[in-house]
C-alpha cells in the first residue's frame, strides 16, 4: 500500500481552515488519505480522530476531541463531519464500571462543542481514553483476512512485530474502550492495535507518524499474505456458461420482493457485479466452502447480511426449473435466517423486531454477485463490500483456514440499535424499489413524467431514438437524482431495438414494475395531402411502438409475478381529433386500443393498464414538445399568433381556463403507478376539462 503523505498538501489543508487549530487541517487531510483507499476502509467504514486545545465561549482554553461523525465518510471529510466534545468529561467516564449505550450516546451529546453536530462515532471513547493526539482506524481487507483465521494471534505476530497489541472481538462502545487502554497502558510502547475480527487502531501525537503507522502495518500483512499466496495457490477455477440472465433476474427480483406488515409491496434493486476475479470465484467447485462463511467485520452485516445465497443454473434448461430452484433455495435461506432470529432472542432473553429475512449478497456461478437492496445506493455498497469478501475469502484459504465470528456477536451487531440508525429508518416512497422505463425520453412530457416518478421513488430509465434530446433530458433529471435515472438509446418501433434495451435494463437493475409507453410524433397533413410512407412512419412509432414495448414487457411482468403497471400516453386526439392530423389521432387511437385489451389480457398477472389523454403541453420550461415544433408552427401561423399567444389560446380553450403542465401528466402515471385505486382499462384526461374529448 503506498504512502501518499505529503508535506506540502498536509500545509494546504492547514491553511484551508483557518478558523481551526491546525489539527483540525491535518486530521481533515489524513483522513481523506484513509478514506480514499478502498483495502482500508469502504463506505463510512473506520473513523479518525484529533485532540487540540480551544478556546470556549468565554475564551478558557480546554482540550477538545474532534472524532469522525456519523454518517459522514472518510473519503470526502470536511471539518463538519469531525464533531469536537469536551475531552475532560469523556476520560472521566473510565472510571464507571459500565455504561449502557443509551447514557454513553446522551453524554456525547451532552459534551458537543456545537450542539447541531452530527452524532459522534460509536468509538468515541476509544479515541477519548488514549492519550494520543491522533488516531486512526480501519477494517483493512489485509488484517481482517488474518484476523479470521484460527490461529490469528500467531499470524498478526508473523506478520507485524512485536509492537503489535491483540484484543478479541469486543461489541464497539464503552467495554471496547476499556479493554484498549488497559492493554495500551500494560504496553505502552504498542504502535498499533487488532481488534479480532474487526480491524486496526494506529496512534501516533502526530498526524504523519499515525497515518504511516496505518500504511506500515497494513503492508506489512499483504506482503505476508502475498507470500502465503505465492506459497500456496489456490488451483484455476473452470470457466462456466453465463445463465440466461434475461429470466434469471426477473425470476429472482420476484421471488426477493414481498409484502410488509403496513401493506407496502418490497421490492429490490438488483446490483450485478462481475469480473475475471469474481467469476473464478463463483465459478470454483469449492465455491460454497470457501466463500460461505460469515462477514469479514461484522460492522458489514447491516450491509450484507451474515451470509450469502449460492445459486447454480448449470444444469437447468427451463424457466420453470430455474425458477423453482431460486423458490427452494431462497426459502432454505429465509428459514435459516429465522432460525439464528430464534436461537439468539431465546438464547439472550431479550425481544427484538425481526428484520426481513432476505438475503443481501447472492452468488450465482456463470454470472457473479448479485446484490439485493431497497435502493440502488444500498445494493451498490453491499457490492462493493461484496467484492472485497471474496477478495479477502480467497487470500484467507491460502493463508489457512478462514474462521467466522461467534452468531452471538454477528446478532449483537445486527440488532444493535447504534448501528441501524446508520441506515435510516423513514416511511418508504410510494415508489421506493420499483422500476420504471419512460420511452420517448427526449420531450418535454418524459420530464414531467420521469420527475414525478423519481420523487416518488422510482428507478426510471429513459428511452429515445434521439442521442442529443435525450441527453438533454437525461442531464436535466440526472443533476437532481443522479443514478436513479439512466438513458437508454432505443427504436421503440424495431423489435430488435427493444428486445436489446429491455436486457440492458433487466443487467442494470434486475426487472421492470412500470411501463409508460409515451413515445410518439406528428405530422401535419390533410388525408388527401398525406402520403403512404408518411402515415406508416407515425403508425410505427405511435401505434406499433407502443405494441412492441408492452409485448416485451409480459415476459418480465409473468417471471417477477409480483404485478405491474402500463401507463399509456395516449392523447385528447383520441376522442377529439383533428383536421389534417390524421396519422397522429389514428395511431394514437389505435394505441389506446392496444391498451384496452393489454387490460383485458393482463388483468390475470395482476398487471394494470390504464391510459392518459394529455392535450396541449408545449415545453418543460427547457425542453420543447417534439409533437409541438411540428404542429406549432402551422398552428400559429393559421391563427395569427406568436408562440405566447398560441400557448394562451389553448389555456383559454379548456373549461378551467389552466395551463396543462408536463408534471401534470406525471402526477397522473404516479397516481396509477402507486395502485392508488383498483383501476385498470381507464382514461384520465389531463386536459384542462375538452368537453369534445370527454371519455365515453
Amino acid at each position: 500500500m503506498k504512502n501518499r503523505y505529503n508535506p506540502q498538501e498536509a500545509q494546504e489543508f492547514i491553511d484551508r481552515y483557518p478558523d481551526f487549530p491546525q489539527e483540525m487541517g491535518l486530521r481533515v487531510y489524513t483522513s481523506r488519505l484513509i478514506g480514499q483507499e478502498e483495502d482500508l476502509v469502504l463506505h463510512g467504514g473506520g473513523n479518525t480522530s484529533a485532540k487540540a486545545t480551544v478556546a470556549n465561549i468565554l475564551g478558557e482554553q480546554e482540550q477538545v476531541i474532534f472524532v469522525k461523525g456519523s454518517g459522514w465518510d472518510l473519503g470526502d471529510m470536511e471539518p463538519a463531519g469531525l464533531p469536537g466534545l469536551k475531552l475532560a468529561p469523556l476520560v472521566k467516564l473510565r472510571a464507571l464500571n459500565s455504561l449502557t449505550d443509551e447514557e454513553m450516546v446522551n453524554q456525547f451529546r451532552t459534551n458537543l462543542v456545537d450542539a447541531t453536530s452530527p452524532n459522534p462515532s460509536i468509538e468515541t471513547l476509544v479515541h477519548a481514553f488514549l492519550p494520543h493526539t491522533f488516531i486512526d482506524h480501519t477494517h483493512a481487507d489485509a488484517i481482517v483476512t488474518l484476523t479470521n483465521q484460527a490461529n490469528a494471534d500467531e499470524l498478526l505476530t508473523a506478520a507485524l512485530g512485536d509492537k503489535v497489541g491483540i484484543l478479541p472481538f469486543i461489541m464497539p462502545g464503552f467495554p471496547l474502550a476499556q479493554a484498549v487502554i488497559d492493554l495500551y497502558e500494560s504496553r505502552p510502547d504498542m504502535e498499533c492495535l487488532v481488534l479480532r475480527n474487526h480491524g486496526i487502531f494506529t496512534f501516533a501525537d502526530d498526524a504523519r507518524t499515525s497515518y504511516e503507522r496505518m500504511i506500515s502495518y497494513v503492508t506489512r500483512a499483504e506482503n505476508f499474505i502475498a507470500e502465503k499466496i505465492t506459497g500456496n495457490p489456490l488451483p484455476m477455477c473452470i470457466t462456466e456458461e453465463c445463465p440466461d440472465t434475461d429470466i434469471i433476474l426477473p425470476l429472482l427480483r420476484g421471488t426477493l420482493s414481498f409484502s410488509e406488515p403496513s401493506g407496502f409491496q418490497r421490492c429490490f434493486h438488483l446490483h450485478i457485479r462481475t469480473n475475471e476475479e469474481i467469476l473464478c470465484a463463483v465459478n470454483r467447485p469449492d465455491s460454497q466452502e470457501l466463500y460461505g462463511g460469515g462477514v469479514l467485520t461484522p460492522d458489514h452485516v447491516i450491509r450484507t447480511k451474515n451470509y450469502p445465497l449460492f445459486l447454480d443454473f448449470s444444469n437447468l434448461l427451463t424457466a420453470k426449473e430455474m425458477a423453482d430452484h431460486i423458490k427452494n433455495e431462497l426459502s432454505s435461506y429465509v428459514t435459516a435466517y429465522q432460525d439464528y432470529f430464534a436461537k439468539q432472542v431465546a438464547a439472550k432473553g431479550v425481544e427484538r423486531t425481526q428484520l426481513d429475512p432476505m438475503p443481501r449478497v447472492i452468488l450465482i456461478k456463470g454470472l457473479g454477485i448479485i446484490t439485493v437492496g431497497k435502493s440502488i445506493k444500498e445494493a451498490t455498497i453491499c457490492a462493493d463490500i461484496s467484492e472485497h469478501t471474496l477478495k479477502a475469502k480467497t487470500a484467507s484459504a491460502c493463508v489457512g483456514r478462514y474462521q467466522e465470528l461467534d452468531p452471538s456477536f454477528i446478532f449483537d451487531m445486527e440488532y444493535w440499535s447504534l448501528e441501524q440508525v446508520k441506515l435510516g429508518k423513514k416511511k418508504p416512497l410510494a415508489l421506493e424499489g420499483k422500476i420504471a422505463l419512460v420511452t420517448g425520453g427526449g420531450g418535454a412530457i418524459a420530464v414531467g413524467i420521469s420527475r414525478k416518478l423519481l420523487e416518488a421513488g422510482a428507478r426510471v430509465f429513459l428511452s429515445d431514438v434521439d442521442p442529443n434530446r435525450l441527453h438533454i433530458v437525461h442531464s436535466k433529471l440526472a443533476a437532481q437524482f443522479g443514478a436513479f435515472v439512466r438513458p437508454l438509446i432505443m427504436d421503440v418501433a424495431d423489435p430488435a431495438s427493444v428486445a436489446q434495451g429491455y436486457g440492458k435494463i433487466i443487467l442494470e437493475a434486475g426487472g421492470l414494475d412500470i411501463l409508460v409507453p409515451n413515445a410518439g410524433i406528428a405530422h401535419v397533413a390533410t388525408l388527401e395531402d398525406l402520403d403512404s410512407a408518411t402515415f406508416h412512419k407515425v403508425l410505427n412509432v405511435n401505434l406499433c411502438g407502443v405494441f412492441e414495448v408492452i409485448k416485451a414487457a409480459i415476459p418480465i411482468f409473468r417471471r417477477q409475478g409480483t404485478g405491474g403497471n402500463i401507463i399509456i400516453n395516449s392523447s385528447k386526439n383520441v376522442f377529439a381529433p383533428g383536421a389534417s392530423f390524421g396519422a397522429y389521432s389514428a395511431s394514437k387511437a389505435g394505441a389506446h386500443q392496444i391498451g384496452k385489451i393489454a387490460a383485458l389480457e393482463l388483468a390475470e398477472l395482476g398487471v394494470r393498464v390504464n391510459m392518459i389523454n394529455a392535450d396541449a403541453i408545449f415545453d418543460d420550461g427547457q425542453v420543447s414538445s417534439g409533437l409541438w415544433d411540428v404542429v406549432g408552427p402551422d398552428r400559429m401561423k393559421s391563427r395569427n399568433l406568436d408562440p405566447q399567444g398560441l400557448k394562451e389560446y389553448y389555456r383559454q380553450r379548456n373549461l378551467l381556463k389552466v395551463e396543462v403542465l408536463a408534471d401534470h401528466v406525471g402526477n397522473g402515471v404516479v397516481f396509477f403507478a402507486s395502485n392508488q385505486t383498483p383501476t385498470t382499462g381507464a382514461t384520465l384526461p389531463i386536459d384542462g376539462g375538452i368537453m369534445a374529448a370527454f371519455p365515453r
